[in-house]
């Protein structure tokens, strides 16, 4: 777990739509966000277009729960869907989750993927890495949220496949796809030989 804190200013907005959003955005320099759940109603709100950029670059804010001041009074919330411009790349709308200490929460978190050039399938049998995805959704109380989870490649061999339940996780963080039976067990990475070699 990071000491990383992220916190966002909100304000409450009352006036919707697609015009109203592209007036916020564009005379106000701000995004039009929801934030719902936690046994309350769902509430418009707008944050800063500067804050938000800056806070999307740290990865942790993906898998975080942040706090967002709306009208002074602070909530507990996770990101869980984000709109960006296609050209431009800058955040268009946002929905935040309330989160609940006692309640668990489904989100997902990137995946690290550390030892990859001392892997032994790569160092001294000339294989190659291939990953499959570089994230995974976990089900956990807020308190136990990891910023990211570690695939350690140093001990895999060529023809060797890691899926998720090969995943070491935090206490209190479950993989709920895993519950699912065997079929849902995805690949996440492997070392395979690489091209020119006899073994593929």
């Amino acid at each position: 777990m990071s000491a990383a804190n992220f916190s966002l200013n909100a304000q409450s907005r009352t006036n919707e739509g697609k015009g109203a959003s592209r007036r916020l955005r564009r005379l106000d320099a701000k995004v039009p966000a929801v934030i719902y759940g936690g046994g309350a109603a769902a509430e418009s709100i707008s944050l800063e277009l500067r804050e938000l950029v800056k806070a999307l670059e740290n990865e942790a804010f993906y898998s975080h729960v942040l706090t967002i001041n709306l009208d002074g009074k602070p909530q507990q919330a996770v990101l869980k869907a984000l709109q960006r411009h296609p050209v431009k790349g800058l955040p268009l709308h946002a929905d935040f989750l309330r989160v609940d200490a006692a309640q668990k929460l489904t989100i997902k978190v990137p995946l690290h993927f550390i030892n990859q050039e001392s892997s032994v399938g790569v160092k001294t049998e000339g294989g190659a890495i291939t990953h499959f995805t570089s994230e995974v959704e976990v089900s956990c109380l807020p308190g136990d949220l990891p910023e990211f989870i570690e695939v350690d490649l140093a001990d895999v061999h060529v023809g060797t496949t890691l899926h998720l339940s090969d995943l070491k996780l935090p206490k209190g963080v479950e993989i709920p796809v895993l519950a699912l039976g065997h079929d849902h067990d995805q690949p996440v990475a492997n070392v395979h030989a690489t091209k020119g070699d006899a073994a593929e």
